[in-house]
């Protein structure tokens, strides 16, 4: 019986060959843990209370011997919950914080059964440590900009598609950034969480070639991006797509037309201090008649003004190109071919 202990780069080099195994309790993993993980706790919650009470008011061994109580008449239960997490060619990889009692405790149930279970060397805070490392090594980014409704997030993909790396910053975060930007996602993770994703993501970029980003603010819904990460944007060259209104309103109305009524027009009346009560008034009347260009077309005049106070601060970096959508692909291979 024999626990393979293996290090955070190497476990993420193979990470495909790992079905990886977060003993922390409920909060922790919800909280963030490593994308791809089973959550099967050692210890729930309240159990994780307890224990960190009696290590206060009565020490170490205490708590320890605590902790062994109320993990013994699971051991049968978290045995079965290993075995039963078992994937065909991947091995177990299990882990706590800190690669410390409770993935070592849990890994040696598993390797009653016979087989050689793997143990995360630090845990997750050696993740952490390793994600958070890896948004200060340089990138040769390419900022994608242009007005809303453009089609940005749309024009990575299509790059992606013909053979460019990009990461869809907005995709990782679940929302888009506006008032609207969380409709049609998920729940947004938390910045942590966010955060796991960006790197594991980045991980996987060569450095040595370009790389496309949207143009973001720093916070994207509630999901902050890392500072570091954040600086290499500031100083990327941006390629401005340049979409007729017209265009605009459409591509706008197909992506949110389709929302229950009632929230459209609660996200309209986030808009009302930003858009003065008369247009706020004048947008909602025309939603609720269904007349979604003149509606998109009244929010536009904010969103439209906010860009171009922006756009204005980089303008020194910005090469602005006409976008064509009738003819998408000449302007991917354009976008492509940009000495900047």
């Amino acid at each position: 019986m024999s626990v393979k202990s293996i290090h955070i780069e190497d476990a993420l080099n193979q990470k495909s060959a790992f079905q990886w195994v977060d003993v922390r309790s409920e909060s922790e993993f919800q909280k963030a843990h490593i994308p791809g993980a089973i959550n099967i706790p050692l210890l729930t919650n309240e159990h994780r209370i307890l224990i960190g009470t009696c290590y206060k008011q009565k020490g170490r061994e205490e708590a320890v011997s605590l902790g062994l109580e109320l993990v013994g008449p699971k051991m049968a239960t978290l045995f079965k919950q290993f075995k039963e997490a078992e994937v065909e060619e991947k091995k177990l990889l299990f882990y706590c914080w800190r690669g410390g009692l409770r993935s070592q405790i849990s890994s040696t149930i598993y390797a009653w059964s016979g087989q050689k279970p793997n143990l995360l060397l630090g845990g997750y805070k050696s993740f952490r440590n390793f994600i958070q490392s890896q948004f200060s090594l340089p990138l040769n980014l390419k900022i994608v900009s242009g007005r809303t409704g453009s089609g940005k997030t749309e024009i990575l993909h299509l790059l992606q598609k013909n053979g460019a790396q990009m990461i869809d910053l907005e995709g990782l975060a679940f929302h888009k950034g506006s008032a609207f930007g969380g409709l049609g996602y998920p729940p947004q993770p938390s910045t942590e969480a966010y955060e796991n994703s960006l790197g594991l993501t980045i991980l996987q970029l060569d450095p040595a070639k370009t790389v496309y980003v949207e143009n973001e603010s720093r916070l994207i819904g509630y999901c902050f991006m890392p500072q570091e990460f954040w600086d290499q944007m500031q100083n990327a060259r941006i390629i401005e797509v340049q979409v007729g209104k017209e265009i605009r309103i459409k591509r706008l109305i197909k992506e949110y037309a389709h929302f229950d009524l009632q929230l459209l027009l609660d996200k309209t009346m986030i808009l009302r201090k930003k858009l003065g009560g008369q247009n706020v008034n004048e947008a909602v009347g025309y939603l609720e008649n269904g007349e979604f260009d003149k509606w998109i077309d009244i929010l536009l005049v904010y969103y439209d003004k906010t860009y171009q106070y922006s756009s204005e601060n980089n303008r020194a970096r910005a090469t602005s190109i006409d976008f064509d959508w009738n003819n998408s692909e000449h302007e991917i291979q354009k976008i492509l071919n940009l000495n900047i």
